[in-house]
Order: structure tokens, then sequence, then C-alpha cells
């Protein structure tokens, strides 16, 4: 499977502590074993799907589009509950 990550997902991984990024990494290996894993969105964000987990007791978003024709696992974005959604919206 390929694995291709988004600017706006290295940035936020960047800030993150180093028992941060293995949390993470966690929920990345989650997804890659069973990539439906994640939530479908609805209406304009119908084409991605947003895996919800924890880091350090605060609940974190991971938003990633699955391309089944050519096993591709894109990482879009990584953050909190907070405008998570809006600022996607204003990506696509």
């Amino acid at each position: 499977m390929k694995i291709v990550q988004t600017r706006t997902f290295k940035k936020a991984v960047k800030r993150l502590y180093a028992n941060q990024k293995q949390e993470l990494d966690l929920a990345i290996k989650a997804i890659i074993e069973t990539p439906n894993l994640g939530q479908r969105k609805k209406g304009d964000l119908s084409s991605i799907l947003v895996y919800k987990f924890e880091i350090s007791k605060q609940q974190k978003l991971l938003a990633y589009i699955y391309e089944d024709q050519t096993p591709t696992l894109t990482l879009l974005a990584f953050g909190p509950h907070e405008n998570f959604y809006r600022d996607r919206k204003a990506k696509i």
C-alpha cells in the first residue's frame, strides 16, 4: 500500500512530541490494517474518512482518503475537533 502525506498533515505532525507521534503512528497502523475504519463524512466532505482517537487524553481526528483501485492511503489532516471540518471544507 502506498502512503501519501499532504503538506497540511506534515506540518501538524512536526508539532508533536515523540510520545504523541508514537500514538499517531499506532492510529495510522490501525487504518492501514483496516482502511475503512474511519467514518465516511456526508455532503461536501463525502470523499474523506475521519478516524477519531486520543492523544494524551485529548480527542484528535485524522482525515484520510483510501483508494481501492490502486491501494493508496492519502493522509490529509490531523488535529483537534475544533474547526476541523470547517478547515477541511476550505481546502476542498
